[in-house]
């Protein structure tokens, strides 16, 4: 029964993503496993206690323009009730064009086994969108004279998610909602956002007591636009450091690093190397993530990899 309902995700996220396009509207983030409630509500509440996550992300530094990300999240289980809530700050910039998201997020999760946890994920919010043509410039003159904009601009996503103590599943689409939007391929126009859809899949080996492997995916489909993968694959040490590396399709290749300051807190850090036509104008993306928990009566025995 896992794996049927495995490959029922899947097959479903292949039938909506046979389309064809390139362009990044929504942020993208290396670290994505421990930011999982950014792209699925439905993940809200499950790790059975409070995470606060904060996660910083320069990408393309030096490439004048380039994304800036940084976003803070909360996310809590209300009591026993199989409920989870979770908000969503984020500010992202690109060139001209600044974006500010704020987003609530809501789970319910159903017990389907003795270890198996299905829960389907509502998000509602929105986001500020502000583009000031008078920053930077563009080879058309013209473009500057353009009215500034400045919209507001609605948010309604949803999500299911699977998990185990030992993987885990989920398939989301963050808005449904098609809305104007900033188009960073072509500097001076306002273009409608697409529809994304995410597919998110991971599953932790112990390979013995003091070493864990964690092989994570997660593959995003763009109305209109090719596939993006990445794919990581992490090492936990004594439940204390982590190191890995991760590729994204015809991107980037990344190196990332963790280290459990104690039981609550964790640090992480990535680093892009970029492999697309990018890689002559930049050098590289940083990642910075902190994330503290706050434990309730329940313990895990170690640090969730997930």
């Amino acid at each position: 029964m896992k794996f049927n309902l495995g490959l029922i995700l899947i097959f479903v996220m292949s039938i909506c993503l046979i389309t064809n396009t390139q362009a990044q509207q929504d942020p993208q983030y290396t670290q994505y496993m421990y930011n999982t409630m950014n792209v699925n509500p439905a993940y809200a509440g499950s790790r059975g206690h409070t995470v606060i996550t904060a996660l910083g992300r320069m990408q393309w530094v030096g490439f004048e323009g380039a994304p800036n990300t940084q976003n803070l999240s909360y996310d809590t289980p209300l009591g026993y009730s199989g409920l989870g809530l979770g908000i969503n700050l984020m500010k992202d910039q690109i060139g001209p064009s600044s974006e500010i998201y704020l987003d609530g997020n809501l789970s319910y999760t159903i017990q389907t086994g003795s270890e198996g946890n299905l829960a389907f994920g509502l998000r509602l919010g929105g986001r500020l969108l502000n583009i000031d043509w008078s920053k930077g410039t563009f080879r058309d003159d013209e473009i500057i004279f353009q009215d500034n904009v400045n919209k507001f601009l609605p948010t309604v996503g949803a999500g299911i998610y699977y998990h185990e103590p030992e993987w885990y599943v989920g398939l989301s689409v963050p808005n449904i909602l098609r809305m104007e939007h900033y188009d960073a391929q072509t500097p001076g126009e306002v273009a409608v956002e697409r529809m994304h859809f995410f597919l998110i899949a991971g599953y932790v080996f112990d390979i013995n007591e003091d070493l864990k492997f964690k092989p994570a995916a997660l593959l995003k489909g763009v109305s209109g636009a090719p596939l993006s993968l990445d794919i990581s694959a992490n090492l936990l040490f004594n439940e204390k450091f982590r190191v890995g590396a991760s590729w994204r399709w015809d991107d980037s290749v990344s190196a990332l690093l963790g280290f459990q300051v104690n039981d609550s807190f964790l640090i992480g850090y990535s680093y892009d190397l970029t492999t697309s036509n990018y890689n002559v104008t930049n050098s590289g993306t940083h990642e910075i993530m902190l994330q503290y928990e706050i434990f309730n009566e329940i313990r895990y025995r170690s640090p969730r990899f997930f």
